[in-house]
């Protein structure tokens, strides 16, 4: 019988300087040499087994398999080497999730062409084109990719000479050359397909991920065939179940972020599995196809934020048909991109004992995108939510004392080089004395005699703040309060008052009405019992405000490393917080 988590294997050791250093004694053995070979093994062993699918427009699924899959990445790619492009002439993807964007990305990758997908964020939601003429002039792309029509403002905001893909024939873009990937995929290949593929190496480049660009411009994260294929071995190596059963996935998390662009999507590949591409979000208006989707999917591991599990939670104590499609093969639940509140992780802990009598393993993760993403994971069983796990295999983790916490530095395969520089140069990482990249997490032990037991994030290093009075404020801690002291009323926190002379504190909710009155009535008794423990004005709320609408993952709200990202929500909110402070109804 096939382990469901591998054993866990770490080793503490002193770091030179001051604190300590946590490995896996597992060994991450000899990785894939490229995301193509994973592909290619799946489309001669499996050909008929269902790879992708997406809703038609008839909303019903149409279905991709591993063999069409090879077939139309190679004649894909025999275009893209036609169009000139190379390793220093990337594709720019501008679409949003999709079976052609997913083909098209494979294909750049077969043939050593770096593939640079971006938020639908820039690309269709902006009110103009700035950060798409920003990340197009630092790729310096040899073509894009523009799904329809609805992506005609972004497009005409780029160089002219740039020839345009599509997914179907008959979209225009003006005067430019388009090619249709419906017409495309079915080319024979050629022998420039096979030599381009056998150059493939680990330390090709096979895609550049572009940061949110919340504190600057976005900057575009080397991720090469290495890091993406040692990152998946080793999460493979610590979770053998996905090699006993293959994962059946329903996931809507944007592949323009590593989380589901790297992790998701390439964790279904490598071991044979269906990925059902979601086209819902946990938002309002948007959140009933998601349901739909899990009506009729059900998912063998399920990954979302913990915006989505907490409306997922109230569908699934209403509806108990979802919840039994959606519990009745589910094997593990994995939450990311903030902490879970420990109310939400009880409400489907119940939910999936009503429905089937059992539960699913409930885990989660750390990353960023420099990363590809895995730092740790978790492969053994946790009982609460806020743990992240242990380093994966031929990863190492340096806790380096930092204001009176540790920050956590990452040294292993898994690790970028730098950011892409126009024409293919690389801006290096920044490494400490020791080698390790400094990730500006900080992070703790469950229990210090007991490393095994795992880590828990411990916030970032560099959001802490002053009060006008120089008084400290210890965000991270007090974030993590808040939201247990409002329980289960708040999602998350995010704290504001820098050189103010009291704490704001603008809340996420769990509610769908964050206007309800009787709502704010119950946050400001929580936040009033709140204060009367605090010790001092840097752990007492002076007023509040009732987020509209959960953070943001394409606009940056929402970091890659695992949690809800203070300064880009304060900038984004300004007006909000402003208000808050202003507000005499906002006093708690």
């Amino acid at each position: 019988m096939v382990e469901f988590f591998a054993p866990v294997r770490v080793e503490r050791a002193p770091l030179a300087g001051g604190g300590f250093v946590l490995r896996s004694t597992r060994e991450l053995g000899t990785p894939p040499r490229c995301v193509g070979d994973m592909l290619e093994h799946w489309a001669a062993r499996a050909p008929d087994a269902v790879f992708l699918a997406e809703r038609g427009a008839d909303g019903e699924w149409l279905t991709l398999r591993y063999g069409e899959a090879l077939r139309s990445v190679r004649a894909l790619a025999r275009a893209l080497l036609e169009l000139g492009l190379g390793p220093t002439r990337p594709l720019l993807l501008l679409s949003g999730n999709g079976i052609e964007h997913a083909l098209l990305s494979l294909a750049a990758q077969h043939v050593g062409v770096p593939a640079a997908p971006i938020s639908t964020a820039f690309s269709l939601l902006a009110r103009d084109a700035a950060r798409v003429r920003s990340v197009c002039d630092a790729v310096r792309p040899g073509a894009l990719f523009a799904a329809d029509e609805s992506f005609a403002r972004a497009v005409e905001a780029l160089p002219a000479e740039l020839p345009v893909l599509t997914r179907r024939s008959g979209v225009a873009f003006g005067a430019r050359r388009v090619l249709a990937c419906d017409e495309l995929r079915w080319r024979d290949t050629s022998g420039a397909v096979d030599e381009a593929f056998a150059r493939v190496q680990p330390d090709t480049v096979a895609k550049i991920l572009f940061t949110s660009g919340s504190t600057g411009r976005p900057k575009g994260v080397v991720n090469t065939q290495r890091m993406l294929c040692s990152n998946q071995h080793a999460i493979s190596s610590q979770w053998p179940f996905l090699k006993a059963r293959a994962p059946r996935v329903v996931d809507w998390l944007p592949w323009s972020h590593t989380f589901g662009g790297n992790h998701n999507f390439n964790m279904v590949l490598w071991h044979g599995g269906a990925l059902y591409i979601d086209a819902g979000k946990p938002l309002p208006g948007m959140f009933d196809t998601t349901l739909r989707n899990l009506r009729e999917i059900a998912p063998t591991v399920y990954f979302n934020v913990p915006r989505a599990f907490d409306l997922l939670a109230a569908e699934l104590e209403r509806d108990a048909l979802l919840a039994r499609n959606f519990f009745g093969e589910l094997e593990l639940l994995f939450y990311a991109a903030s902490a879970l509140p420990q109310s939400t992780w009880e409400r489907l802990e119940r939910a999936s004992l009503r429905a089937c009598g059992s539960q699913p393993h409930m885990v989660s993760a750390w990353g960023s995108t420099e990363t590809a993403p895995m730092v740790t994971q978790v492969h053994f069983d946790v009982s609460r939510a806020g743990v992240i796990g242990l380093p994966i295999p031929g990863c190492e983790l340096a806790f380096v004392p930092s204001q009176e916490r540790f920050e956590m530095r990452v040294k292993g395969p898994n690790v970028a080089p730098g950011y892409w520089l126009p024409g293919g140069g690389v801006e290096p990482l920044p490494r400490d004395e020791h080698g390790f990249y400094p990730m500006g997490d900080a992070g703790r032990l469950v229990d210090d005699a007991a490393p095994e037991r795992g880590v828990i994030f411990d916030g970032r290093t560099a959001e802490n703040f002053k009060l006008s009075s120089g008084t400290w404020v210890r965000v991270g801690e007090l974030r993590v309060a808040l939201i247990a002291a409002c329980a289960p009323l708040v999602q998350d926190v995010v704290i504001a008052g820098h050189d103010r002379d009291e704490l704001g504190a603008l809340l996420f909710v769990a509610s769908a009405r964050p206007d309800d009155p009787r709502l704010r009535q119950e946050l400001r008794a929580a936040l009033r019992a709140f204060n009367a423990r605090a010790m001092g004005s840097s752990g007492r709320v002076g007023c509040f405000a009732v987020a509209s609408e959960p953070p943001d993952l394409d606009a940056g709200e929402i970091t890659d490393k695992g949690y809800v990202n203070q300064r880009a929500v304060l900038a984004r909110r300004s007006s909000v917080v402003e208000r808050m402070f202003q507000d005499a109804g906002a006093r708690v």
